[in-house]
């Protein structure tokens, strides 16, 4: 037998289900297209009856089901060209990505430019459809943040030389937010880079008494701002007459909806406060119809949903820094931040947990910036994943 079959025998004998094992991580995959296709049907169950609204908007009945159902189609064809792009093509396109995505922060403030929905500028008209800069935003950061941190791996002991470049970088940032405002957005993005930063080794008391800045400032935001700081009032007291009809009106009457569906929900279709009780049901509130309808099952269904794609992304993230490719596990862990604090948020609000705050259920409420962004993330992290596999068959890519 030759040295070369030697060889190769041996190394089959050490791992021979590296060979076979698959291109893509399946638990993911599951978790994400039942996220997803759970999110197409209650989106049609909880947007059915607002084409009886009187904000309708020339909507039909299926309108919103049809218009999420196109963005999944168009995000599926966008994830499958992201899949091809290389970490290290990513890697490079960091900068680009984040100033385009900032431009757009600038440009969604100015009248005439950005839509005015609710008091708040935060959409882009773009022929039928209206894009959310601050989704592109959180992606950005990611990619940012990991790549800050390989190139200020020696100085993040520091805190003028590590963390004060990007903490400006980032005020800039928040400023925008705040101009439009989407302080729900500006909490996730900075709940994404802290953590980001934190695990890519960041001095621990730095990152304590930041924690503690941050605590302290989205406070004072609250505290000063008298229609924040009402939220915060209602939400600690929702069925007060005070607020009940008022402030705490969305709040009570998702509790109505949640208290109603008990264990196993009331049906699918069934759920009343969707008839234009409950304001944006097929939005920030999603998960209020799904516990009315599907009750507690349906809500622990989507939270375990969610446990694994946080738990996966994670997973992936350790691996590849394992394997030495930081940025790609900081990506990775990156999006698992975004998907696991913006899922946290939007479920804690819906239950009565934390105060009321507009913010999406990533891959499951209605939305097309937001809806798209996420696949997009989900395919970087099953590229990370690609990567790692092809890594175990000492195959570089």
């Amino acid at each position: 037998m030759s040295l070369f079959a030697e060889l190769t025998g041996s190394v089959n004998a050490v791992s021979p289900g590296r060979t076979t094992m698959r291109n893509y991580d399946l638990p993911l995959v599951i978790a994400t297209s039942i996220l997803v296709g759970l999110g197409i049907l209650m989106v049609y169950s909880a947007a059915i009856a607002l084409a009886d609204g009187p904000r309708a908007g020339g909507y039909g009945r299926y309108s919103y089901v049809l218009r999420q159902s196109a963005f999944v189609a168009i995000g599926m064809f966008i994830c499958a060209m992201v899949l091809t792009v290389p970490m290290n093509a990513w890697r490079k396109l960091t900068i680009g990505i984040f100033c385009f995505a900032g431009i757009l922060l600038v440009l969604v403030i100015i009248p005439g430019i950005g839509r005015k929905v609710n008091n708040a500028m935060r959409w882009i008209p773009i022929g039928p459809v209206a894009f959310q800069p601050s989704e592109l935003m959180k992606f950005a950061v990611i990619l940012f943040t990991a790549d800050y941190v390989i190139r200020k791996k020696l100085y993040l002991h520091s805190l003028l030389r590590g963390f004060l470049p990007i903490a400006v970088i980032l005020g800039v940032v928040a400023y925008l937010l705040l101009k439009e405002p989407d302080l729900g957005a500006l909490m996730v993005i900075v709940a994404i880079s802290m953590g980001i930063l934190f695990l890519g080794g960041i001095n621990a008391r730095i990152f304590s008494s930041l924690a503690g800045i941050l605590l302290l400032g989205f406070s004072l935001i609250i505290w000063l701002s008298p229609w924040r700081r009402e939220r915060v009032f209602a939400y600690l007291d929702p069925w007060n007459p005070d607020y009940a009809q008022s402030t705490a009106y969305q709040l009570s009457h998702s509790l109505m909806a949640v208290g109603r569906g008990e264990w196993t929900g009331v049906g699918l279709g069934g759920s009343v406060e969707k008839l234009h009780y409950l304001p944006e049901a097929h939005t920030d509130f999603i998960v209020a119809v799904i516990g009315e309808e599907l009750g507690f099952v349906g809500i622990m269904l989507v939270i375990t949903l969610f446990a694994v794609v946080v738990q996966r992304c994670f997973e992936i993230g350790r691996q590849a820094i394992a394997m030495e490719r930081v940025f790609g596990g900081l990506v990775a862990q990156g999006v698992g931040l975004w998907f696991g604090v913006q899922s946290f948020i939007n479920i804690g609000v819906v239950l009565g947990l934390l105060p009321t705050k507009g913010l999406t259920l990533p891959m499951v409420s209605y939305g097309g910036s937001g809806l798209l962004m996420n696949m997009i993330a989900v395919a970087v992290v099953l590229r990370v994943d690609f990567e790692n596999r092809n890594l175990m068959r000492g195959v570089r890519t």
